[in-house]
């Protein structure tokens, strides 16, 4: 408990949120960063839900990797990405009511850094032959904003959706569609790779957190502006 206090104390103080995060997970709970290897590592410091039973049910369609790109390549993203988002105000409305507080783009063509990271990503979150969307979705969100409950359309994409986070932690909830008391919580380091497949896509809703409920296994996330890197394969 005295470890938590203090915990709390430094995000009090500003204490930069990817500390809390790891710290916390990692001494409070005694957790290893989770590997690559999603349901055969320890998923238990990204995943978080209802009951052991509806956590065992996703775990095998969701995988987090913390610390998937390093600093010097997020700031190769934002360099990037900035100056064209910066045209864009922040919008607080959707056309499917979806999204609150944001502002978006697509992008094809990308400097030497952040098209080996898109590379990258595309490697390790799609099987091999997959045919992938080919704009990457760029989503601003303020540090007001959010993402509300939503199942993607499968008109649009298909059975997976991958994202990289920058500029803040955040935490997705997955809702099961039917039985709404069965949910997840996925801890989204700054940073971090997602990945979403099958039946987390299409069984459950997902969202992002407002601030004032961003919280993760009872421990408060606050939320800054997050740009997520966002790549989907094609419907079949």
């Amino acid at each position: 408990m005295r470890l938590l206090l203090r915990f709390v104390q430094q995000v009090q103080k500003g204490t930069q949120l990817r500390a809390v995060g790891k710290s916390y997970f990692s001494t409070v709970s005694d957790l290893s960063a989770p590997q690559r290897d999603g349901p055969k590592g320890d998923t238990s410091a990204w995943l978080c839900g209802s009951s052991p039973h509806i956590e065992a049910s996703v775990r095998n369609f969701v995988d987090v990797q913390v610390d998937f790109i390093n600093e010097e390549e997020e700031q190769a993203f934002l360099k990037e990405l900035d100056l064209g988002l910066k045209k864009k105000r922040y919008e607080f409305d959707h056309w499917d009511d979806a999204i609150h507080g944001f502002r978006e783009t697509e992008r094809v063509q990308w400097g030497a850094a952040c098209g080996a990271v898109i590379r990258r990503l595309r490697a390790q979150a799609f099987p091999q032959g997959d045919r992938l969307l080919g704009p990457v979705h760029i989503l601003d969100l303020d540090k007001t904003g959010f993402i509300k409950p939503h199942v993607d359309s499968v008109k649009f994409c298909g059975t997976t959706i991958a994202g990289i986070s920058l500029l803040s932690d955040s935490v997705m909830r997955l809702v099961h569609v039917e039985e709404k008391t069965d949910w997840v919580d996925l801890f989204l380091p700054q940073r971090s790779l997602y990945v979403l497949r099958d039946e987390a896509r299409y069984k459950f809703t997902h969202e992002i957190l407002k601030d004032a409920e961003s919280f993760f296994a009872g421990q408060r996330i606050p939320r800054h502006r997050r740009i997520s890197v966002i790549c989907r394969n094609l419907p079949e």
